[in-house]
């Protein structure tokens, strides 16, 4: 390990901090932080950063509500640069987008996300749980609780076969979106999320078993 003051900070007292997603890879945002932020980083396993426009701290989400949780602090051979590797809440970018690099100087049109609406449908399920607005079909399996929601999982698992089965693409894409569907709200009933998945995915790969 290495202590905050082996770091080598800039004359201005910063040090660049690039945030990755933990599960995705993806590049977030490209931000700074000096010491005391670094700090209150490791203290609070959320990001904060210094605003070299402001001059001040700030807590990453918190009037957004989009936090970032860090599950990471890495170092460059240099000792003048951080990774922080996050499970992020909502859009890492002050225009609702998932990344800050969202653009592209080579490419005629930035690569999407394809995971972007699965992270956006796992946010709005938890929110759909804690208010539960009146008319919602979400809402409406979470009030009949896991029987129900186990019953549709299984429903859309056989649609799924049946559609494979007779051959029907267009069918199979449809059951399988209805599949994930009501697989994501399973999840959120049981309190784990997509990235608990993944990481699970993520240590198979790493260690090539059963692949």
């Amino acid at each position: 390990m290495t202590a905050i003051e082996e770091l080598t900070f800039d004359d201005q007292g910063l040090i660049p901090a690039i945030v990755q997603d933990q599960a995705t890879k993806e590049v977030l945002t490209l931000a700074y932080m000096n010491k005391e932020s670094l700090e209150k980083t490791l203290e609070t396993r959320e990001t904060w950063f210094y605003s070299r426009s402001r001059q001040e701290l700030w807590h990453k989400g918190a009037t957004s509500g989009n936090t970032q949780r860090v599950t990471d602090v890495r170092f460059d051979c240099d000792q003048d640069a951080l990774v922080v590797l996050v499970e992020p809440a909502g859009p890492a970018c002050h225009t609702g987008a998932v990344s800050c690099f969202s653009k592209s100087m080579l490419q005629k049109a930035p690569a999407a996300n394809r995971f972007a609406v699965i992270e956006e449908l796992e946010r709005l399920l938890a929110e759909r749980e804690q208010t539960m607005p009146e008319g919602s079909y979400t809402t409406y399996l979470f009030e009949e609780g896991i029987d129900k929601i186990l019953k549709k999982v299984g429903e859309e698992a056989s649609e799924i076969i049946i559609a494979a089965k007779n051959g029907d693409k267009q069918e199979l894409v449809w059951e399988s979106a209805d599949f994930l569907y009501h697989w994501l709200v399973l999840l959120q009933e049981q309190k784990l999320s997509v990235d608990d998945v993944l990481k699970r995915l993520e240590e198979r790969h790493s260690g090539k078993k059963g692949v």
